[in-house]
């Protein structure tokens, strides 16, 4: 129960957090980095964020066994957001938003420009203005709008997403009558777990982890999330401090099992030197990588830096535990984490 009191509290600030910084990723050309997930509750999560305070009202046909897909859950999101509100700005007096979901097998006779395989086709429909014949080659278009104050970058963005999802997306329309956005992820052949799988890596997945951020807020959110899934946590503000911490823990023979670093620290030591320091200190170190942007090539190609796992921010709960449990489940099996006797630990 703690752990969804808590969850639910972060969930509204951590989705406001990813809207805000997607664009800007993305307008950088942002990689995606990729897991395997479910679409359903991502997409309720996205829809029903973007049409708060709005009078637009949603209806959603998911089917129930939609296949798993591996997105970069952030950047899908942003293109949810984005297709939303496009509904809601041509629905002026309100209206409904249709979100559905199926599973679809794409074949070369159907003329789409994707190679054939399976994926998930998703819908956004909206019974709103409709969108005028002679703007609709232009609407992907970057800076193309009809707004007085829009940017021009929403669509564009969404296209670009999908494309480096080797998806395909695309519009009907009718002026009068509304609009339909519509686009094809690739299915992925990997599991996205259960809910009872999921809650079993909370309970198993111990250990002591030492959180380096130089935001005050996200190092104090990290530590709740990692004390109510059962970790012993230790923070530090910068990579000077992470390795003096990481030194003092190994001296003492309870080194940390996980540090998870910023990539970026201003004025100070990132993730990148400061990994490459603990490996010098200590070979066996696991650490993790995270920050708000895609964009860098050490989020991309992490292992090749030195980290064993990437945790692109804003992250809650779930993406902690699910990290955590991959990066430990690495060890030796059968072999015992740094210490047995779990206290509440503060650098």
């Amino acid at each position: 129960k703690a752990f969804l009191r808590l969850d639910s509290a972060a969930k509204a600030s951590i989705r406001a957090q990813d809207l805000t910084r997607q664009l800007l990723t993305l307008s950088q050309g942002g990689a995606p980095i990729k897991k395997t997930s479910s679409i359903s509750e991502l997409m309720k999560d996205a829809v029903i964020f973007a049409l708060r305070g709005s009078n637009v009202n949603s209806e959603f046909h998911l089917a129930e066994d939609l296949w798993p897909i591996e997105i970069d859950e952030g950047q899908i999101s942003q293109v949810i957001n984005n297709l939303v509100i496009n509904a809601i700005q041509a629905m002026p007096q309100g209206g409904t938003l249709e979100v559905r979901a199926l599973n679809t097998v794409v074949s070369n006779t159907q003329g789409l420009p994707l190679k054939p395989d399976k994926y998930v086709r998703i819908s956004i429909s909206d019974d709103g203005l409709g969108i005028p014949h002679d703007h609709m080659d232009k609407i992907f278009d970057p800076y193309f709008t009809t707004k007085k104050k829009g940017s021009g970058l929403g669509l564009a963005t969404c296209y670009s997403v999908i494309k480096k999802h080797d998806g395909h997306i695309n519009v009907k329309s009718e002026v009068g009558v509304g609009t339909t956005f519509y686009f094809y992820l690739p299915a992925s052949s990997k599991s996205s777990g259960t809910k009872d799988s999921d809650e079993k890596s909370h309970k198993q997945s111990k250990g002591r982890v030492l959180v380096m951020d130089d935001e005050e807020l996200v190092r104090d959110l990290a530590r709740e999330l990692l004390v109510v899934l059962g970790y012993e946590v230790g923070l530090a503000k910068d990579g000077t401090e992470t390795i003096a911490v990481y030194e003092n823990t190994l001296r003492s023979g309870r080194p940390f099992d996980v540090v998870i670093m910023d990539l970026t620290i201003p004025g100070g030591m990132g993730g990148k030197e400061t990994i490459q320091r603990l490996q010098r200190i200590d070979p066996k170190v696991r650490a993790i990588v995270s920050s708000g942007y895609s964009n860098d090539p050490v989020m991309a190609e992490y292992d090749l830096h030195g980290f064993m796992g990437v945790l692109p921010k804003p992250y809650n709960a779930d993406d902690l535990a699910r990290i955590l449990n991959e990066t430990l489940g690495s060890r030796d099996p059968g072999a015992p984490s740094s210490e047995t006797t779990r206290r509440p630990f503060e650098v």
